[in-house]
């Protein structure tokens, strides 16, 4: 028998206290710039033991202005901007080569938090990406050597040849480059915190990047 969708979903709770901490937040007494508040956020889901905390969704937008949107791993956060990586020839790649903005969702469910980022997307000069692919496991290399990612795939067999291939080269050649590597920073115009609570007020507080620093906002629910 089929399970049904809807009696699934009915049967689901947000947030349940016994597995789910919704600390308090008070945004005025949160930081003037919003990466020590993400900095801070972001130690606190790996101390509560949020399942792969790194995880975001990155959201872009084709030449068209189609949207899409997929998981993606943070490579790090700092006064550059937040980074990701993926090939140059991706979809996302070629999204971001005709569009380069796009936004960036955090979700740790165990503390009931979001965060959301916004802005310009720029890559970072190639040097830095290698180094990026080179600190990271063999398996990444791995990936990254089989390539032609988002390309049509004829066959299971043709992508085990080619991933068996990558993973010898990467174990033998750990330095090996690998050109289409890109490493992309987004300057953040906007982050916003969100903090779940336990009757709905949720708590909202919006950093914009003005002319002269960051503006500071709270937002209704």
């Amino acid at each position: 028998m089929e399970p049904d969708l809807h009696e699934l979903l009915r049967s689901l709770r947000v947030w349940d206290p016994q597995v789910t901490d919704l600390p308090a937040f008070d945004p005025a007494a949160a930081p003037a710039e919003p990466l020590p508040l993400f900095t801070r956020w972001f130690a606190e889901a790996v101390a509560a033991g949020q399942t792969e905390p790194h995880a975001l969704s990155l959201a872009t937008a084709d030449a068209h202005g189609l949207p899409d949107v997929r998981i993606v791993m943070l490579h790090g956060a700092d006064d550059d901007g937040w980074s990701f990586a993926t090939h140059a020839h991706s979809r996302k790649g070629g999204h971001l080569a005709a569009r380069p903005y796009a936004a960036l969702a955090f979700y740790w469910p165990v503390l009931g938090r979001q965060v959301r980022v916004r802005g310009p997307v720029e890559a970072a000069p190639a040097e830095e990406a290698q180094a990026d692919l080179h600190a990271r496991s063999t398996g990444a290399l791995a990936a990254a050597l089989t390539g032609r990612q988002s390309e049509v795939l004829g066959s299971p067999e043709e992508l085990a040849r080619a991933s068996e291939a990558a993973w010898e080269q990467a174990r033998h050649a750990p330095d090996t480059p690998v050109p289409s590597w890109t490493l992309y920073r987004l300057r953040a115009d906007e982050v916003e915190f969100f903090q779940g609570e336990p009757r709905r007020r949720h708590v909202r507080l919006r950093y914009r990047r003005g002319t002269e620093g960051w503006i500071r906002e709270s937002l209704w629910p």
